[in-house]
């Protein structure tokens, strides 16, 4: 059987970037997921599941990153992560839209 395969990119919009609390969060999500995960940023290719590869891609607020998951639930995994960098890894979407609405 083949493994389903989905990609998506994404931008760190949280200011501090991709530092070590954000970053476990990334990975803690990934863990809940079967398929195989990972996040590129320019030539650096990190496995999402590891917190070690992922502070190495050093991604500060703007960076761009590709995430790609293969298996039986990638594209969940794809969706829940591009949520959790999307709403600047808060637990609450409408803080991440207030935030953004009053920084000038």
């Amino acid at each position: 059987m083949s493994k389903s395969t989905h990609e998506i990119e994404v931008e760190i919009r949280n200011p501090e970037g991709l530092h070590m609390r954000p970053a476990m969060q990334f990975v803690d999500l990934a863990n809940s997921f079967h398929s195989d995960i990972s996040v590129c940023h320019q030539d650096i290719r990190a496995d999402a599941k590891s917190i070690m590869q992922m502070t190495m891609l050093a991604a500060t607020c703007g960076t761009q990153l590709k995430i790609t998951a293969a298996g039986p639930d990638a594209e969940q995994a794809i969706q829940a992560l591009r949520e959790l960098v999307e709403n600047k890894f808060t637990d609450d979407p409408q803080a991440a839209v207030g935030e953004k609405e009053g920084s000038v």
